[in-house]
């Protein structure tokens, strides 16, 4: 529920813009990094409104605004900004006008809107600059009004880095700093700027702990032609990895000095970022002489192809991961048969306890979904100590949860029917394994893209006049975001990117149906992209299912199968049960036996 001193806070946002003469405030979900998860010193869209969500924005007037986000959070949102003052505005539904053109509709000539240059990238500036000069508005980004009026606001984050190292770090640092010099000379760069944090882990086999689920840290790199610059807290940085990277030429700079080192660029340097993951403030000092390339971050593209030494140790973690789910969801079984008052909450605990007690596991990869019943047609519903719901044994428990592993990163969601379900929760279910199946057998052409393939996890669905609003795969890393990018599966975008699907690429696989205030469920799997075939129409590419735990067939209505989607789980379930029996005895291999078990 809301926070009882939220319009305080609002009206100490409000007194810093009168005296500013700012019209508007923006607060987007942002960080200097521009990251999906944000250490607390820049949850100040959350600090203001209450509202708790990953993705959103806050617009603050000075006698209204509004908070806007998608049809995830819509229910969690109207809770949580109860006693605000401000109302939802729901994004992508009919006459509700997103942020900006809502924004136009307030401001006249010479109204200022002010957005923090620290959580606003350079193309996400121009942009919303061009489109407040057709109001007669303008944009500052040298204000930080949110930070001003944030009273206790957290300092930025400082826990160790630590090194990927060997057998994990399959690649030498040497060799990926080598690849994006190349880019850079063929894009006739002198220098490259990099802010997004994984970019920064995976390029120099590092890891943190600065972002809730993501092992990564806070820090800016700067590569020239023969050196690098580290820009990050000196202090949280062992003696060991400072040698290390000297070794390969990377020098350590105070976090706080990029800017002023990019403003020190001499005036012949060719400066390369990617304008939208870059903020703006650290830019604001380049001097007018130094050329710029705006192109995506090469290792981008590269860390998102997975070796095959890298794929090796993912399917292992994907044995061990499963293993653990399987003991989690046995004793889920076992304690409601048993009479336990288990709630979501203890599925949240049993399942982050057998998890750890696997080899190489270093936390979460997002924060579990365990949603019973209603609370599973909340796409991100999150159980807290202040909310939750008690398990029975009947109904439908999705649980969407995941790993991070030295080896590798999982994400997965199951729908266990912990007792009688309906006809209606059967079919529904099936009908989004169709979905699923479809999908993972799919064969498609090289250069082919996700929103190409988008169709395929939703057509069964759409025959029964049904769909789902969230995409159906992201990207995941290595033992680092389990949102990557630069693919995805989800429907096309007019004017969208269409990023090719490359071999190497590992993608979820998670078609849903929810029914609000009733059920939800979702299948999910990772996948990796393969070569599958070369005919004289070119090449092929196909999925290889990465994911072993098996899927609760008391919840699915065998009938709406097809003999080859019978077939298709039938293997799948033979494959969970190959890997999966030597990592375990008794009672849960007699589990994992019974549910591997053909249709």
């Amino acid at each position: 529920m809301s926070t009882p001193d939220l319009p305080a806070r609002l009206q100490a946002l409000r007194a810093a813009m009168a005296r500013e003469g700012v019209a508007a405030v923006v607060v987007p979900s942002a960080d200097p990094h521009l990251s999906e998860y944000l250490p607390p010193r820049w949850q100040a869209r959350e600090w203001f409104s209450g509202f708790t969500g990953s993705a959103g924005t806050l617009v603050v007037t000075a006698t209204g605004g509004g908070l806007w986000t998608d049809s995830r959070y819509f229910s969690q949102a109207e809770a949580e900004l109860a006693g605000s003052g401000l109302p939802l505005m729901k994004l992508n539904v009919a006459h509700t006008p997103e942020h900006v053109a809502w924004l136009a509709g307030q401001l006249g000539d010479g109204d200022v809107v002010a957005v923090a240059g620290d959580s606003l990238s350079v193309s996400g500036a121009e942009g919303l600059a061009r489109r407040l000069q057709d109001s007669g508005a303008r944009l500052r980004t040298d204000l930080d009004l949110p930070g001003l009026a944030w009273t206790g606001r957290p300092a930025r984050p400082a826990a160790p880095v630590f090194a990927h190292a060997a057998p994990f770090a399959t690649v030498e640092r040497a060799d990926k700093l080598r690849h994006v010099r190349t880019s850079m000379r063929r894009a006739g760069a002198t220098h490259h700027l990099l802010s997004s944090l994984d970019d920064i882990a995976w390029l120099t086999n590092l890891r943190g702990a600065d972002v809730d689920y993501n092992p990564v840290f806070l820090a800016h790199l700067l590569v020239g032609e023969t050196a690098a610059t580290l820009f990050v807290d000196g202090a949280k940085v062992p003696a060991g990895v400072k040698a290390a990277l000297a070794a390969d030429g990377i020098s350590l700079a105070d976090y706080a000095t990029t800017a002023s080192a990019i403003a020190a660029l001499p005036d012949d340097a060719v400066l390369m970022y990617d304008a939208g993951r870059v903020v703006v403030a650290l830019l604001e000092g380049l001097p007018a002489a130094v050329k710029q390339v705006r192109a995506p971050n090469p290792s981008t593209a590269q860390k998102a192809r997975k070796t095959p030494e890298e794929l090796d140790h993912i399917r292992d973690v994907m044995r061990r991961d499963g293993a653990a789910l399987a003991k989690a969801f046995r004793r889920i079984e076992t304690g409601l048969a048993a009479g336990e008052p288990l709630t979501e909450l203890d599925v949240d605990t049993l399942v982050r306890e057998a998890r750890a007690a696997q080899a190489g596991f270093v936390g979460e990869s997002f924060s579990t979904i365990a949603g019973y019943q209603a609370n599973g047609a909340l796409p991100h519903y999150r159980a807290t100590p202040s909310g939750f719901s008690p398990l029975a044994a009947k109904g439908l428990l999705l649980v969407d949860s995941g790993g991070q592993y030295m080896g590798g990163t999982t994400d997965i969601t199951r729908v266990l029917a912990l007792g009688p379900v309906t006809d209606e929760q059967r079919r529904d279910s099936t009908l989004v394994l169709k979905g699923m199946i479809a999908l993972s057998r799919a064969r498609f052409p090289k250069g082919a893209s996700g929103p190409q393939l988008d169709a395929l996890a939703r057509a069964p669905l759409w025959a029964a006049g049904i769909d789902f609003g969230h995409g159906t795969g992201h990207g995941v890393g290595y033992f680092l975001n389990v949102h990557e990018g630069p693919h995805g599966i989800r429907p096309p975008v007019a004017g969208g990117a269409l990023v090719p699907l490359e071999t190497g690429m590992i993608t979820s696989i998670e078609p849903g149906l929810y029914k609000p205030g009733r059920y939800g469920i979702r299948h999910e799997n990772l996948a990796v992209v393969t070569q599958a075939d070369s005919t004289e129409f070119g090449e092929f590419f196909a999925f290889e299912t990465l994911t072993l735990c098996p899927f609760d067939r008391r919840g699915l209505e065998p009938r709406l199968l097809e003999p080859s989607e019978r077939a298709w789980l039938d293997d799948y379930h033979a494959t969970v049960r190959a890997a999966l029996s030597p990592l375990l005895d008794g009672a849960d291999r007699e589990w994992l036996e019974w549910h591997c078990a053909p249709l």
